[in-house]
């Protein structure tokens, strides 16, 4: 009784074969023994029918291992955008509020008396309605949602 002993090249157990049509394929097994009797009528053919795996040492499995270590692959999203001039024109306090300037202070000052002209030049906060409209402008800004 001969026995053949075929060796394929190795490959990672991760590693993964395409064919024409774009099919993952499974890797194929490392070890394939060729196990018949040369004198018999069934005679070497080449045919893949014939082919077994080697039952004598821990035989490769047909399937491809599992790793052992799960892979995570960290999914990023998209990278928004700052909106330049909404930047420009709200801060934020250290409490986390967003604050603006007040309209009204930029020309036609003559008219104004002094007291509206202080009042005009201050800090004020937004509003909480308009909050969605500022965060959505400045994705990256610290803000605390729930100071007020």
């Amino acid at each position: 009784m001969a026995s053949l002993l075929f060796s394929l090249p190795k490959l990672s157990p991760f590693s993964s074969l395409r064919c024409s049509h774009s099919r993952r394929l499974s890797p194929p097994p490392m070890y394939f023994s060729l196990k018949s009797n040369l004198s018999s009528s069934r005679a070497l053919s080449g045919s893949p029918l014939f082919l077994r795996t080697t039952s004598t040492s821990s035989p490769p499995s047909l399937v491809s291992p599992k790793p052992s270590i799960a892979t995570v692959f960290a999914a990023k999203g998209y990278k928004r955008k700052t909106h330049k001039a909404s930047a420009k024109r709200f801060r934020v306090t250290g409490t986390g509020k967003i604050v603006r300037r007040r309209a009204g202070k930029q020309h036609l000052l003559g008219k104004k008396n002094t007291k509206r002209k202080l009042r005009l030049s201050k800090m004020v906060p937004v509003n909480r309605s308009d909050y969605d409209n500022v965060i959505g402008a400045l994705p990256y800004l610290k803000v605390n949602r729930k100071a007020i």
